[in-house]
């Protein structure tokens, strides 16, 4: 039996084909669009600038927090806000959802220590990324189906203050 590298070389030569690479043959990003195939009741996170983000074509100022397909504005303005009673809606949440993303503002942060251990008591799992990855994210896991949340400031916040 040909390896696959052998049978590649041999297909070359038989048909004079120059063959795509293995790794854009394999890719399933050329062949769907996983953003533009989302059911309209779904949030999807749009654009975004320093103080605002789109979601599902509405511009929104300030901090968001999003719960499965659920938005509402967020009272924290930068990261020393984020806190337990911030994050106290998870406690009457349900389903819990699988995972917290903490969008920190342009760049990212680790949370307070309290922070981190009410979200796994609660027993969400928690993820810290700057708010454009935590947006991205909160789409691809969303579109999934699965059962996320997002707590995310916005891009223009650059420190802890």
């Amino acid at each position: 039996m040909a390896t696959l590298p052998t049978l590649i070389r041999s297909m070359r030569k038989e048909q004079k084909l120059i063959l795509p690479s293995l790794r854009r043959a394999f890719s399933l990003y050329d062949q769907i669009n996983l953003i533009n195939n989302v059911p309209e009741d779904q949030l999807r996170f749009q654009e975004f600038d320093e103080t605002s983000f789109t979601v599902n074509g509405v511009r929104y100022e300030g901090s968001l927090l999003c719960v499965g397909n659920l938005l509402m504005s967020w009272s924290p303005r930068n990261l020393s806000e984020i806190s337990t009673d911030s994050l106290s809606i998870f406690k009457t949440v349900r389903p819990i959802p699988e995972l917290l993303i903490v969008g920190c503002g342009r760049y990212n942060h680790t949370l307070k220590p309290q922070v981190r251990q009410f979200v796994k008591s609660i027993g969400m799992k928690l993820e810290t990324v700057d708010s454009r990855n935590a947006a991205s994210t909160y789409n691809v896991l969303n579109e999934e189906g699965r059962i996320v949340a997002a707590a995310l400031l916005p891009y223009g916040v650059t420190s802890i203050n």
